[in-house]
């Protein structure tokens, strides 16, 4: 078992103020994998401290030698994918196959943007030119606490990391306590990439430890938090006392339009987004509404791909879903199965218990429900797990109010080969994202959600946007 105890803070691996162990449950076989040290008090105070420290040095540096950093983080980054790929696998629950390619890959992907975007970011322009002794300054920040999940961890800490980097800001990253080991490795390449002593800290803790203590610090200037809704609520309540930057990307319950226009692929690519990462993604569109003249065919169709899904370790080579990612998220999903058929849900595969052959581990039966009305738990709760709800509308009316009926806007789907109707559904979908036909979303574009999914942006020039504050400049001289 590994034993990975240390934080990285103000440039070296130091040991806890004080023992705290906590075990890493690997889900796929419920046995502890690892043993970290979850941080108190004194951790979080140091880690704040060298942030604090490092800042004044770190928002001078230019901003081609923070990029030039950021460009060998990423070289680093690749060069290490296998290792952060098995590390998550092993934590968290993704298949290798996931694991190596949308896991990994989404981090590459994110460091390649930051680095484009930050190229074209202006730190300083003129306000127009009716005042040309006027600047607006964009500068960090400062001192930032990055509080990322566990079910996309390379995805959220490197969109919180570049982003924080370009900007200028300094950091304290607390990763899931669920899934430590890959950002502990990120820390390693940090480290080897050469950033300056206390740009970069890490401490190990769980929400109502180090995440309660960085989101009320006085010292921390910005929480960049991801996570669930009801945890967003707390960081914010606790980040009020200091007027903090709130940045927060939470839960959602996605709704996936499929008119009678859509494409012949359209049911199958949402049940298959929808199980990808074993439904752990809070953009998956967990809600199918389906246009009543062809509904009937959309869930046939729809538990034929669900029953095709397979389940399997995710130590396991191949293209499966793997474990939910701990005992108290396997507990809650069957609840919630069982709620549905309780409340005269129609379940048309899946169901509750393991999947056949697999009697130990956190797996979950790819299951779809049809006949789901708004009312119902499923349909209004994020459940994080693979478990569609179909749901029938007449008009484009009816679907947008369903649609729309939710406490969350993170993502919605339409699924139309008219071109009118996309765009004005685009318009009326309450959500911060709202992709169509399949076709996702280009490099850079901000991702992020309204009402109870949050707010702010991440990724692109957006997300470096939202690590920096505007400042107005009169009586520049010219240069």
């Amino acid at each position: 078992m590994l034993e990975k105890r240390e934080f990285y803070i103000n440039g070296e691996w130091v040991s806890p103020a004080k023992p705290n162990d906590y075990h890493v449950i690997d889900p796929s076989t419920e046995e502890p994998c690892a043993v970290i040290s979850l941080g108190d008090q004194a951790d979080t105070d140091a880690a704040v401290a060298a942030a604090k420290a490092a800042l004044p040095g770190w928002m001078a540096t230019p901003p081609a030698e923070r990029i030039a950093l950021l460009e060998k983080l990423l070289e680093i980054y690749q060069a290490r994918g296998e290792d952060l790929a098995v590390a998550m696998s092993t934590e968290m629950g993704a298949p290798l196959e996931l694991s190596r390619t949308s896991q990994v890959g989404a981090g590459t992907w994110h460091l390649s943007n930051f680095i484009k975007a930050a190229k074209e970011f202006k730190f300083e322009q003129p306000l127009g030119d009716h005042a040309p002794n006027d600047r607006i300054i964009r500068e960090a920040v400062g001192v930032a606490a990055l509080i990322t999940p566990w079910n996309w961890p390379m995805n959220q800490i490197t969109l919180k990391v570049g982003a924080a980097v370009v900007a200028g800001c300094t950091m304290v990253l607390k990763p899931s306590e669920e899934s430590p080991l890959d950002a502990m490795i990120f820390a390693e390449m940090m480290d080897e990439a050469g950033f300056p002593k206390g740009v970069f800290n890490l401490v190990n803790g769980d929400g109502v430890g180090v995440g309660s203590q960085l989101s009320c610090h006085k010292d921390v200037d910005m929480i960049s938090f991801t996570g669930s809704t009801r945890a967003g609520t707390l960081i914010s309540k606790a980040a009020a006392d200091t007027l903090k930057k709130v940045h927060l990307e939470l839960g959602g319950k996605g709704a996936n339009l499929i008119f009678n226009d859509a494409d012949d692929k359209a049911v199958k690519r949402g049940v298959l987004h929808m199980m990808n990462n074993t439904g752990q993604s809070c953009n998956a569109p967990s809600r199918m509404l389906v246009q009543s003249d062809v509904y009937d065919k959309a869930v046939e169709e729809a538990a034929k791909v669900a029953a095709q899904v397979t389940v399997g370790p995710a130590s396991q080579e191949g293209r499966h879903i793997g474990p939910v990612v701990n005992e108290s998220q396997f507990n809650k999903i069957q609840d919630l199965i069982q709620k549905g058929i309780d409340e005269g849900a129609r379940l048309v595969a899946g169901g509750t218990g393991r999947p056949d052959g697999l009697n130990r581990g956190f797996f979950v039966k790819p299951t779809v429900f049809a006949d789901v009305t708004p009312d119902m738990t499923i349909a209004r709760e994020e459940i994080f797990g693979p478990v569609l709800s179909i749901m029938k509308f007449d008009t484009e009316e009816e679907a947008v109010q369903i649609a729309n009926d939710t406490v969350y806007g993170l993502t919605n789907y339409v699924q139309s080969q008219d071109g009118a109707r996309r765009n004005r559904l685009a318009r009326q979908l309450r959500s911060g994202m709202v992709e169509m036909n399949g076709q996702s979303r280009a490099a850079g574009s901000p991702f992020g959600g309204m009402k109870q999914s949050g707010n702010g942006r991440e990724g692109g020039l957006y997300g470096i946007e939202d690590f920096t504050e505007i400042k107005a400049v009169s009586g520049w001289a010219a240069e």
